[in-house]
């Protein structure tokens, strides 16, 4: 059993910058795959990043050049650092886990709310 708790979400003006971690229980961390996904009103959830155990990362087109999801595996945390953000960056962001690097995420987070407005 996982459980992932997010932390950094908050207002931020466009352009502008956060950090979201994501600490999670457990020993083997290391062995998981981690993930950020994201949804706004009205929409439905989208995987923004993902890293897998050996630190392999891929990201949406959309955010490709702006955020970059890392991983501290000394401390069981992932992290997304959010560059250049835009008004539609705005929704709940969470934070997910499985094994391996294929299948459904088994594990998620409560969510962070981000939201970018002037």
């Amino acid at each position: 059993q996982v459980q992932l708790v997010e932390s950094g979400g908050g207002l931020v003006q466009p352009g502008g910058s956060l950090r979201l971690s994501c600490a999670a229980s457990g020993s083997i961390f290391r062995l998981y795959t981690m993930a950020w996904h994201r949804q706004a009103p009205g929409k439905q959830r989208e995987l923004v990043a993902a890293i897998s155990s050996g630190g392999t990362t891929n990201s949406a087109d959309s955010v490709k050049g702006r955020f970059t999801i890392s991983r501290d595996n000394a401390k069981n945390t992932v992290y997304l650092q959010m560059n250049s953000l835009k008004p539609e960056d705005t929704a709940v962001y969470y934070c997910s886990a499985r094994r391996g690097v294929i299948g459904p995420y088994n594990y998620w987070g409560q969510g962070t709310q981000v939201t970018v407005s002037s």
